[in-house]
């Protein structure tokens, strides 16, 4: 009797066991797997990777292809229509009011947009972080000043602040940054703040507190690799709010000022035009919004492909991911 039960008890024991082991055995082979090729595994991701990839390379190297042919100025050409190589490559994409290129004006201003929003965002980064690390492990005193710092700036919507000091001082790309980077140094403190609080009692922070580590070996050595790529998803995210904001200050007429040019500045000279000449701002906000898109889209990847719990979902074939997504959901 006790054989029989043994026997009917184990074939439905079995296939759980044997489930079991499959997927320690997948988030064995995706624990292995390098970014890169969790990259290649989601087209999505890569496509827009791609995308970001090829849009750094045009600001890098494209204004010294284009020469001057954003700003040389032909009349005869004035407002021609884009998609036609009639009047030479250089007008494929059209051309303003001025007659001038907008493709070398759009790569042009490809640089322009991201030498504000890329240094922004990694001031803020670097001043918000380590200041929120250092706050949320030595916590106290340090800890409450650092919170109602932040929550003063908070207070103030970001880009009505930017407007007010770039109205009171001269709009310039140097202004841009260091305002845009204040305003968004609150979002990574309370980021940080919050990650590094919960780590400071961990096992492995205890055990090298126990063994005579001082703190700021333990925040550089302990603290701030497990924080970093919550951090990265974060600003790569920000990045799409601050060049959003740039374009918006452009548009407004304090941001970036003429000669130098920007994919807002393009879109606020171009909206007087948009019943003649639709290409202006249509162009420069198409390029805003594809960057936008695939910065948003690279830090959902980022933000799975970097959280240990999460990885198995980017490696598995989408039928097997289904099988196994309810039932996880389904663990308590």
């Amino acid at each position: 009797m006790k054989s029989s039960l043994t026997e009917g008890a184990a074939p439905e024991k079995l296939p759980a066991a044997r489930e079991h082991q499959n997927e320690k055995k997948d988030e064995k082979q995706v624990g292995q797997l390098s970014l890169f090729r969790l990259l290649l595994k989601d087209r999505f991701a890569t496509v827009s990777a791609l995308i970001l990839i090829i849009i750094g390379l045009t600001a890098l190297v494209g204004p010294a292809l284009m020469g001057d042919l954003a700003t040389k100025q032909n009349l005869l050409f004035a407002n021609k229509a884009p998609f036609t190589l009639a009047h030479g490559w250089e007008y494929f994409l059209g051309s303003d009011s001025l007659g001038r290129s907008m493709l070398a004006r759009l790569v042009v201003a490809s640089r322009t947009t991201l030498s504000v929003a890329l240094p922004a965002v990694a001031v803020a980064l670097v001043v918000g972080s380590l200041w929120g690390v250092w706050a949320g492990y030595h916590r106290g005193w340090r800890e409450n000043v650092s919170m109602r710092i932040a929550d003063v700036i908070m207070s103030f919507p970001s880009l009505l602040l930017a407007v007010v000091v770039l109205y009171v001082f001269s709009p310039s790309a140097a202004n841009i940054v260091l305002i845009l980077a204040l305003t968004r140094i609150p979002i990574y403190l309370r980021t940080a703040r919050a990650e590094s609080a919960e780590l400071q009692s961990r096992t492995f922070v205890d055990a090298a507190r126990t063994f005579g580590a001082k703190p700021n070996a333990i925040i550089l050595r302990h603290v701030i690799p497990v924080v970093l790529p919550t951090l990265l998803t974060l600003a790569t995210l920000e990045f799409c709010y601050v060049m959003l904001a740039e374009s918006s200050l452009s548009f407004l007429g304090i941001g970036i000022q003429p000669p130098d040019v920007s994919w807002g500045l393009m879109v606020s000279q171009g909206r007087q035009y948009l019943q003649t000449a639709w290409w202006l701002s249509i162009f420069p906000g198409v390029a805003i919004v594809v960057t936008t898109i695939a910065a948003n889209v690279l830090a959902a990847w980022l933000r799975i492909a970097t959280d240990p719990a999460q990885r198995w979902r980017l490696a598995l074939p989408r039928k097997r991911l289904i099988a196994r997504i309810p039932a996880k959901e389904a663990q308590p």
